[in-house]
């Protein structure tokens, strides 16, 4: 397999072709989003990764990276600097670097960020054309506005009141380890 091309998104490089890469998280396509925080996917909408689904999450204090839900595959996640809370199966766990989260099929989980300072996030999980979701209602993350409104499978439906991420890097983009 060949080299995969890389082109400028003006918030970054993605791939826009398939084959392999190397690229710097400096370097790589960014997206913010007011409520869910800043990440890097390495991945881009044209060229997505079929088994794998990696990224950087960066979370402000207060802020989830996503909606609480589960998943039909597993993932994994390695704090690597600041502090966030773990919401898992309705309990709170508070997290700093190198704490390393194994995450089975099934477990009901999201990340908020803690501390004074940005929470940066290595999150991985593995991807299928089978895969099943799960957005459930929690009165726990609904006290960080990381709940869905409504129990549903559907993604569309539980982000349907939220705007899409877009492209660009963070505010505290010179707080960030590799700036």
């Amino acid at each position: 397999m060949d080299e995969a091309r890389l082109d400028d998104t003006g918030s970054g490089v993605a791939p826009a072709t398939e084959g392999w890469f190397v690229v710097n998280v400096r370097d790589a396509e960014w997206k913010t989003h007011d409520v869910f925080g800043s990440g890097c996917v390495f991945e881009s909408d044209v060229n997505r990764f079929p088994q794998l689904g990696i990224n950087i999450s960066v979370l402000e204090p207060g802020k989830a990276n996503c909606l609480y839900h589960s998943e039909s595959l597993q993932e994994a996640f390695l704090v690597l600097s600041g502090q966030c809370l773990l919401l898992v199966n309705e309990e709170e766990r508070l997290l700093g670097p190198w704490d390393f989260f194994h995450c089975p099929a099934g477990v009901e989980h999201v990340f908020v960020g803690a501390g004074d300072g940005p929470c940066v996030v290595l999150m991985l999980g593995a991807r299928s054309e089978h895969e099943k979701l799960l957005y459930p209602v929690s009165d726990l993350a609904a006290r960080y506005g990381a709940s869905a409104e409504a129990e549903t499978p559907e993604p569309r439906v539980a982000y349907a009141a939220f705007e899409r991420p877009l492209p660009g890097r963070p505010t505290y983009w010179d707080q960030l380890p590799w700036a």
